[in-house]
């Protein structure tokens, strides 16, 4: 079964990255850009241009160049950078760390607090707990995670002072300044995924409740708690869970407005200062890494979705 997922999301993914790596070199010829550009400015004139362009391959045909950057790209060599020549992959990497440490966080706590709230919700069903929690629940879904981080660092790390405002510290220097950087922005992000997560779990096992196994189970004399765990639960999890696939890729994007919010050199920033400049290399990049981040994680999670939900494991 896992291999029959593997091959099945191999056989999307490829052909998926096939298509995004093209578009995204094409959108360079497009766009018109070139390094000479970003490092002349407006002294370039059409002699040192086509000098610098000739200098970068930019004047061979499109598909020897899309050819050569693709090999690289399935060897890990992103190329470098226009804006100062360093290399793009260790550039990412350091923007990775920083953005998957804070997303990564974000998503424990969307998952922690999303499933505990709709369990609380499906079990309390009907009650003011349930009504309790869906209000404040879709209250939380309409909080731009920039408010959020805003009002966050004004009330913990400025009145309080629980927290740095701003920054990133690795974990080789200590998990507990590791940890106190990337709370802030981590919970400004996971406040949708949170409510998302909550609403889906919730509707998933009251819909779960009313099946007719779920029936037999309570005539059988079964415990409430056995009935949720083995039958409510993992017949009910799945709408969550595939919510949290489509998720992370929405976490790295939003990492893009919170890293400017808490001053962070993660990914998002690298993206937006890359496009900024004109830096089209480093933006193929991004996209490249991106593009695969999702889909590995989306992997994990069909991969989860069968060996959980029984309805996902027959492929329903």
């Amino acid at each position: 079964m896992i291999l029959k997922i593997l091959a099945r999301t191999v056989a999307i993914f490829v052909p998926v990255f096939l298509v995004a790596t093209f578009v995204t070199f094409a959108l360079r010829s497009l766009s018109g850009l070139t390094p000479a550009h970003l490092q002349l400015g407006e002294s370039a004139t059409p002699e040192t241009v086509a000098a610098i362009e000739h200098e970068w391959g930019l004047d061979r045909p499109f598909l020897t160049q899309y050819g050569d950057w693709f090999a690289g790209v399935l060897r890990g060599d992103l190329g470098v950078s226009w804006y100062n020549g360093a290399d793009i992959a260790g550039l990412l990497l350091e923007g990775a760390i920083v953005s998957l440490s804070v997303a990564g966080l974000a998503l424990v706590i969307g998952i922690v607090f999303g499933f505990g709230f709709g369990v609380l919700a499906a079990v309390r069903r009907t009650t003011w707990v349930d009504r309790a929690i869906t209000g404040v629940m879709t209250a939380v879904s309409v909080m731009p995670s920039f408010v959020v981080g805003i009002a966050l660092v004004a009330v913990f790390a400025v009145a309080l002072g629980w927290f740095p405002s701003a920054g990133y510290v690795p974990a080789e220097r200590g998990l507990g300044l590791w940890l106190a950087h990337i709370t802030l922005p981590a919970v400004a992000l996971s406040f949708d995924t949170v409510a998302d997560v909550a609403r889906q779990l919730r509707a998933g096992l009251v819909a779960a409740y009313r099946e007719n196994y779920v029936t037999g189970a309570v005539v059988r004399g079964l415990s409430p708690r056995r009935i949720f765990l083995r039958h409510v639960l993992r017949n009910g999890m799945g709408p969550a869970l595939t919510v949290l696939g489509l998720k992370f890729p929405a976490l790295l994007g939003g990492a893009v407005v919170t890293e400017s919010i808490f001053g962070m050199a993660g990914f998002g920033k690298f993206a937006a200062d890359s496009a900024q400049r004109g830096d089209v290399p480093a933006v193929q990049g991004v996209l490249v890494v991106s593009v695969v981040l999702v889909v590995v994680f989306n992997l994990l999670v069909n991969v989860i979705l069968a060996r959980v939900t029984p309805a996902s494991a027959r492929g329903v």
